[in-house]
């Protein structure tokens, strides 16, 4: 089940954060905003959420607490995909660093076209 549409705040504040990050070229992902590089997803919003793509590092940020694992269908966990907490989301410049992160990250990933 889809959750309902991201509130225009978020959305809004998806767009500024992406401002910042001209390699990312941003779509639509399950519906709601996302952004890519080199055509891998690397972070975008989900319901009120928002996800980014950490590879192997999203796991051991779960292990720790700083994040929650991203699980778009009930039992469907993306590995390297973690929500990030509120605080984070709320925080501009840890924001900015973890959707860096998360741009790095999809750059170092083979090419999609």
């Amino acid at each position: 089940m889809t959750p309902p549409s991201s509130p225009q705040p978020l959305v809004d504040r998806f767009g500024q954060v992406l401002d910042h990050f001209p390699q990312a070229r941003r779509r639509k992902m399950f519906g709601f905003p996302a952004a890519f590089v080199g055509g891998n997803l690397a972070t975008g919003l989900y319901g009120d959420g928002w996800m980014v793509r950490l590879g192997p590092e999203a796991d051991r940020l779960v292990e720790r607490g700083a994040a929650a694992p991203f699980e778009p269908m009930a039992g469907r966990t993306m590995r390297g995909y973690v929500l990030l907490p509120a605080e984070v989301v709320a925080n501009d410049a840890e924001l900015l660093d973890w959707v860096g992160r998360a741009l790095a990250y999809a750059g170092t990933l083979p090419s999609k076209g």
